[in-house]
């Protein structure tokens, strides 16, 4: 009986030895990490250094910050170049950046809080809760605007929207619709009304005269899809329809839903679609480097979010803020869904977001392109440097911020641009970034 206890006990020391060294859930970063506790070196950090500064003494970006926390410790959070080029203005890490594309994955985890709540399914027909969601797909395009359709081979899900394969605004229907905007446009004498948008906010669909995404989102479920949801990949649009499927099943406007689900939560309290005036400076001027030189691009992007009354807000575009922020929801997917105390998503949930391709093999993305709901999915064929793992997943946004969350290696980097054109710079950083980690005695 003696030996009995003796195993018991053993297999206890054993599980208890297996639960300390997996490190604990990071319900805050820590900014205070002793290198050599987390398993870098100076020298290493420095390589990193020297690398920015060299973007900024060729000329090859206006301002840049890296971002770089292992198990929770951050390692790296620096700035380099000018904010504001002309009048000399040093880039810090507390900098506003447009944020683009890196709206989609916070919109797609604000759906997926619904998802976990009981009150909508991953692949329930989005026709259930939105039943004006077009059942045709557009197979002809006739000269005087008429078309043919077919019906769809199954009907366009959740799944479908969160991994870009809706078929919303795709191909043939994409054309017909910016066809038929052209035409309405150029009867009314407005032909430029879709770029004077500047006071309307960041938009990319509709006229940008709409008040609500609502409008908007009524007005392109009118269309036809241009594929069978699911057969193909068709980048952007059809996050802007998963933003109005946010309000329609919680009730809320998408704006108040996200910061209610997901930014408040985490602390991310600088990220937002709109600010007041006093936010004007934080933000880091666009430049493109184009034959060798910085040319100043237009500030209108910036410009939109500067409201206190704004109404419109969409899922594809629009948040903004600084790297400090965003590093906190990437901590939070690496967590599996927790993070400053708060359980944002269960673990199965991110799990299922991020380890399940959900595109065709073959597909518009490129060769070995995975999309998950909300993230590309890294794999052995395809990763940005071979050092990251085949469990990493990551997307960014259209004016040069990238940022990757790499679960075996429980790391996420980040690197932020504010640059329509610039060189891939990216993927040298996040080399850097992993080679701080490699053994070796420097």
């Amino acid at each position: 009986m003696k030996k009995k206890y003796l195993w018991i006990a053993y297999f206890a020391v054993c599980i208890g030895a297996k639960a300390q060294d997996k490190p604990a859930i990071a319900q805050q970063l820590n900014y205070n990490a002793e290198l050599k506790t987390v398993g870098t070196t100076k020298a290493k950090i420095k390589r990193i250094d020297s690398l920015m500064q060299s973007f900024v003494d060729q000329s090859k970006i206006s301002s840049a910050v890296g971002f770089i926390a292992k198990n929770g410790n951050v390692v790296y959070n620096k700035a380099y170049g000018f904010k504001d080029v002309e009048n000399h203005i040093p880039a810090s890490v507390d900098d506003y950046y447009i944020l683009f594309s890196q709206t989609k994955a916070v919109v797609t985890v604000a759906f997926m809080t619904l998802v976990d709540k009981g009150l909508v399914a991953v692949d329930d027909p989005v026709s259930k809760y939105f039943p004006e969601i077009s059942d045709k797909v557009l197979t002809a395009v006739n000269d005087d605007g008429t078309y043919k359709t077919r019906p769809v081979s199954r009907p366009m899900t959740f799944a479908d929207l969160m991994s870009h394969s809706s078929g919303l605004g795709a191909g043939l229907a994409g054309k017909l619709r910016k066809g038929e905007a052209e035409r309405k446009a150029k009867a009314s004498g407005s032909e430029n009304l879709s770029n004077n948008s500047v006071a309307m906010g960041q938009r990319t669909g509709g006229t940008g005269t709409s008040r609500y995404l609502k409008e908007d989102m009524l007005a392109l479920a009118k269309y036809p899809l241009g594929f069978d949801p699911g057969s193909e990949w068709n980048y952007h649009v059809s996050t802007n329809m998963l933003g109005y499927m946010v309000e329609i099943i919680s009730g809320k406007s998408l704006r108040e839903y996200v910061k209610l689900s997901v930014l408040d939560p985490l602390g991310m309290n600088e990220t937002d679609w709109y600010y007041g005036p006093e936010a004007s400076p934080r933000f880091v001027k666009p430049y493109s480097a184009i034959d060798g030189k910085l040319v100043l691009q237009s500030t209108k992007f910036s410009e939109g979010t500067i409201s206190t009354n704004r109404t419109y807000a969409e899922g594809a575009i629009g948040l903004n803020g600084p790297i400090g922020d965003y590093a906190k929801f990437c901590q939070m997917l690496l967590n599996k869904g927790e993070y400053n105390g708060h359980r944002i998503l269960k673990a199965a949930t991110v799990d299922m977001m991020t380890k399940k391709n959900r595109l065709p093999a073959v597909n518009s993305g490129g060769k070995t392109f995975q999309f998950g709901l909300g993230f590309e999915l890294y794999n052995a064929e395809k990763k940005p440097v071979p050092e990251v793992s085949n469990s990493a997943f990551a997307w960014g946004g259209f004016y040069g911020t990238d940022y990757i969350i790499d679960p075996e290696n429980n790391m996420i980097a980040l690197f932020y641009l504010n640059m329509p054109k610039h060189e891939p710079l990216y993927p040298l950083f996040l080399r850097g970034g992993y080679q701080l980690f490699e053994k070796s005695d420097k």
